[in-house]
């Protein structure tokens, strides 16, 4: 797969101080949040992790791609929802991996219809474009 040259419309600015134990906030003041271990992985539970950081912003994307897409087929995403959950573990290559679930569910629809703005929205959502080949992404709708 080759790489596209993006010309990016906007710039997230983040640091992380103390990467996993720590605290992460953005350039504007928007975010700024600590950062701990969730307790199945020894840390305090204190804090969000990067993995509720990612799911939350795969989440709102995936949702965001799902109006586009809804806007195109004239079709309405009203009391629509996405989950997404994150998993993290080993990958087998002395590294970490990531797995993800996004479960969607459209309550004005029919099921074939959104199963269709589903897979469509996967292929808008740049969260989606991001992790495609990196990944395995699993796509639930109800």
């Amino acid at each position: 797969m080759a790489i596209e040259n993006i010309e990016p419309l906007y710039t997230a600015v983040a640091t992380a101080e103390n990467g996993r134990d720590g605290r992460v906030s953005s350039d504007d003041g928007n975010l700024d949040v600590v950062v701990n271990p969730p307790k199945s992985m020894g840390g305090s539970g204190n804090g969000t992790n990067p993995e509720q950081l990612f799911a939350a912003g795969y989440a709102a994307c995936f949702q965001s791609a799902l109006g586009v897409v809804a806007r195109q087929e004239k079709v309405s995403v009203a009391g629509s929802r996405v989950t997404a959950h994150v998993g993290i573990g080993k990958n087998g290559n002395g590294g970490f991996g990531l797995t993800v679930e996004l479960h969607v569910t459209i309550p004005e629809v029919d099921t074939a219809t959104a199963q269709t703005l589903v897979e469509k929205a996967h292929q808008v959502c740049p969260y989606s474009n991001a992790t495609r080949g990196n990944i395995n992404v699993e796509l639930t709708v109800g």
